[in-house]
């Protein structure tokens, strides 16, 4: 039977909510091609996806399905990186990368549920929090330090900034991977 190791598992949140302070403002270069009725749509299917995970919740929230879940949602990150940086900047790509994102937070509520489930103390959850909200910000400040650097090397057009960052995004992903695996003993 898995168990959450949280020698494991506050890297990887820290590392996770890392990635998340990277790519924030990222996000609004990637889906600057789609028009403003796919973020609506996006969000009624988004919604109706979080509806029939809730449903599932009897099922699911076991620590063998956490596990599962969390090892989808980081593997689908990982594949809208490489897609990215395979395809670039086009319609197509946009609209991939935000399917992708989207599925991903068809899964966020439950992934929160279930962590506050499995971490067995008040005292873990201040853990995994306080990494987590950490990560955030040294994302943010390595990703705003990221693009100075980038200017100072005449790199200024934000498509190529935005490209050039999915390749830090692509190494912290894997690390990511490789936590969530270890996050989840035998």
């Amino acid at each position: 039977m898995k168990s959450i190791n949280l020698n494991y598992f506050i890297p990887y949140k820290f590392l996770n909510s890392l990635f998340l302070g990277l790519n924030v403002g990222a996000i609004f270069i990637l889906y600057a091609p789609l028009e403003p009725s796919i973020y609506s749509l996006g969000g009624i299917i988004l919604a109706l996806g979080m509806l029939i995970v809730a449903q599932l919740y009897n099922t699911i929230l076991t620590i063998h399905w956490f596990y599962k879940v969390s090892i989808f949602v980081e593997l689908v990150l990982l594949g809208i990186i490489i897609y990215f940086l395979i395809f670039s900047y086009n319609y197509t790509s946009a609209f991939i990368v935000y399917l992708g994102y989207q599925v991903t937070f068809v899964f966020g509520s439950y992934l929160v549920r279930a962590e506050t489930l499995f971490l067995e103390t008040k005292e873990h959850l201040k853990q995994v929090d306080t990494a987590k909200q950490l990560g955030y910000l040294l994302g943010m400040a390595v990703a705003y330090l990221f693009y100075k650097l980038l200017t100072f090397y005449n790199i200024s057009s934000s498509q190529e900034q935005v490209y050039f960052l999915h390749y830090l995004l692509i190494n912290v992903q894997s690390i990511i991977i490789y936590l969530v695996y270890k996050s989840f003993s035998k």
